[in-house]
């Protein structure tokens, strides 16, 4: 069942830092490198138009943050955020986008690039979001489920999609993660690096909003078997986590309920990601 209401309350903005404008033809990110800056990328997970967290995909254990995700979006902006990824948990689950008013509002507040996943399975909705203004699109039951789509998509829209890898014990889940195929993970990322895509999102659902730290070993194993560049995400529970994805490679590094829940702030983030 959702849990308790649980607001974020909104500090003072500090400066922010310098952040690239958002680049409509796609951002694509160079494999990192040691010493290389990871991109950092706070998360706005989006569910009946509020800003919320689950607990391993499972959507009976919610956590609603914010009420209004636009502020959520700005707030992070104002604290130095240079991206932002976004998820349409309801887009994730039934293919909808119901959650499109409060995404345009988002693009119309902030001037940094986002990155949108969820319910990305049609040529319509992927012009549709590009059409808003989303820098990148993430797709991920497609890709398994859709193959040749997938790929005459990549090379439609180059840099501007990224491969969705949503793992459950090394397999690909799909339908918002309800379900897991018997795909590995690494094997997917495989039949892809070939395509003109910007990235690989890797989330281990185990580790999704527990703060039990990140797959290490399921990250570097992405890093070190496919060409395209991997961002991590599920489980960051502290800046040396952040900094230990840098070190086995990751591109970039999503980062969710740890900056909900205070566990350290984003500039301590930034800083510990180089950025």
């Amino acid at each position: 069942m959702t849990r308790p209401l649980r607001l974020f309350r909104l500090q003072s903005p500090r400066p922010p830092l310098a952040f690239r404008p958002r680049n409509l033809e796609g951002d694509s990110f160079p494999p990192n490198a040691e010493n290389s800056p990871m991109e950092l990328w706070p998360a706005i997970d989006i569910r009946g138009g509020r800003c919320v967290r689950l607990r391993q995909g499972d959507y009976d254990q919610e956590t609603v943050f914010a009420d209004d995700p636009v502020q959520m979006a700005a707030h992070w902006v104002a604290q130095g955020a240079r991206r932002l990824h976004l998820v349409d948990l309801d887009g994730a689950r039934s293919g909808s986008m119901e959650n499109s008013p409060v995404v345009e509002a988002i693009l119309q507040a902030v001037e940094v690039p986002c990155q949108l996943g969820g319910g990305v399975r049609s040529q319509q909705v992927i012009e549709h979001w590009l059409g808003l203004g989303v820098a990148r699109l993430v797709v991920g039951t497609q890709a398994l489920k859709a193959p040749q789509w997938f790929e005459q998509m990549a090379r439609q829209f180059p840099g501007r999609l990224v491969l969705g890898l949503d793992a459950r014990d090394g397999r690909v889940a799909t339908g918002g993660w309800l379900e897991t195929s018997d795909v590995d993970a690494l094997e997917l990322a495989r039949r892809y690096q070939h395509l003109p895509l910007a990235a690989i999102v890797y989330t281990d659902i185990a580790r999704d909003g527990m703060m039990q730290g990140p797959n290490f070993d399921g990250v570097g194993r992405l890093v070190q078997g496919s060409k395209l560049p991997v961002i991590a995400s599920g489980g960051v529970s502290s800046v040396e986590d952040i900094r230990r994805l840098a070190q086995v490679g990751a591109a970039g590094c999503i980062v969710g309920r740890a900056l909900y829940e205070r566990a350290f702030t984003l500039p301590d983030a930034l800083a510990a990601a180089g950025e």
